[in-house]
């Protein structure tokens, strides 16, 4: 099945979950691995039909936080609570989706920089390196974005390869060095 499908989840009424394309019951843990992975997921309730995600989505959220696996700064927190008691017309929804987007997209255009012909690429432990960063931007961003990006991905705005090459100079440079020190 294609990864742009969402995954459904069904809840039965003894709140058991059960994945559809697996046929076997799944935890709230599962269902975050899900998302870390990049998958997008749809949670129902079997008898009334209710699209129940959201509310599964907050909760694997608030069990993370509760197990010390902090986020969210508290002064967030509380703005997020305020911002439930202010008018209906808060700017907060479209303000978060689109700060992620942008943190999920400069981390994406980082991350694309790093692996193209970095000297540091040959280092050891380069590609253990960047699978960590892979699983941070996962997290952070909820799998909302693909890492590497494919090549249509890339940003067509110019102006930018002077500073690029500059900056693989300044690594060449340090890679030198580096090798200089380690004999």
């Amino acid at each position: 099945m294609a990864d742009d499908t969402p995954l459904l989840i069904k809840r039965y009424a003894s709140r058991r979950l059960y994945n559809t394309e697996t046929s076997d019951y799944v935890t709230l843990e599962d269902i975050a691995g899900f998302i870390r992975e990049g998958r997008e997921v749809q949670i129902v309730d079997l008898k009334s039909g209710d699209d129940l995600t959201r509310q599964y989505l907050l909760q694997i959220i608030a069990e993370h936080e509760s197990k010390g696996e902090s986020v969210l700064p508290i002064n967030v927190l509380t703005d997020l609570v305020r911002s439930y008691t202010t008018s209906a017309n808060s700017v907060v929804p479209q303000f978060l989706a689109m700060s992620f987007e942008m943190l999920r997209d400069g981390q994406s255009k980082m991350m694309e920089n790093m692996g193209k012909m970095n000297p540091m690429s040959t280092m050891p432990g380069f590609d253990a390196m960047q699978a960590q960063q892979k699983a941070f931007l996962n997290a952070m961003t909820g799998g909302m974005g693909t890492w590497p990006p494919s090549p249509g991905e890339e940003g067509s705005a110019g102006g930018g390869g002077e500073d690029l090459d500059e900056i693989k100079n300044q690594l060449a440079d340090l890679q030198a060095k580096l090798a200089r020190m380690g004999k």
